[in-house]
């Protein structure tokens, strides 16, 4: 066998536009030896997403039996709590069928903070992504220097993304709570940590 065809491979669906995306790609070249990441192209909320998740899983699994391709080795939804309708339906079809989450709570702007900050109470989500913005010194669009930082200060982003979970877990909240994020689940993966 080829490299290549040892590489695991990520099948991922992103509910924004560019954001999201662009990170993960950033990821996926760091690491494109190891790791194939394929982004699929539809966008929605995290229900449609998830249900779209569920339709490729079940017609690569048809696929696979019938000769024609192998399943992705994880496939993965990535979205932002943002007051979603639907989000706890989202959640559970997610883990009947063994969708990967990677969820930020209020938004992925959070996520960015983390990797310069702790953020331990409560934020709202303009609040955060202007804070994001501030740090990064862009928006929505990820230049490359704020792609650079964001790789740079990855392990300190993960600690404390960590550090707020268990924080939800020790106070009795909620997983997921707001404040929190998910997203280094997804960066492990294609890391390989």
């Amino acid at each position: 066998m080829s490299a290549a065809e040892l590489r695991r491979e990520l099948l991922v669906f992103v509910e924004g536009l560019r954001t999201e995306e662009m990170y993960l790609v950033e990821w996926h070249r760091r690491y494109r030896d190891q790791v194939r990441v394929t982004i699929d192209p539809y966008r929605a909320g995290p229900l449609q997403l998830v249900e779209r998740a569920v339709a490729a899983q079940r017609a690569e699994a048809y696929d696979a039996r019938r000769g024609r391709g192998k399943d992705h080795d994880q496939i993965w939804c990535v979205f932002d709590w943002d007051e979603h309708p639907n989000f706890a339906a989202a959640v559970d079809l997610a883990v009947r069928h063994g969708i990967r989450l990677a969820v930020s709570n209020p938004c992925i702007e959070l996520w960015f903070l983390l990797h310069f900050e702790d953020q331990t109470a409560f934020v709202a989500r303009h609040e955060v992504q202007a804070r994001a913005e501030a740090v990064l010194r862009c928006s929505k669009v990820l230049s490359p220097a704020a792609l650079e930082a964001l790789a740079d200060r990855y392990d300190a982003a993960k600690e404390r993304a960590i550090r707020l979970d268990d924080k939800h877990h020790r106070d009795g909240s909620p997983a997921g709570s707001n404040p929190s994020s998910g997203l280094w689940r997804v960066v492990d993966q294609v890391r390989d940590v």
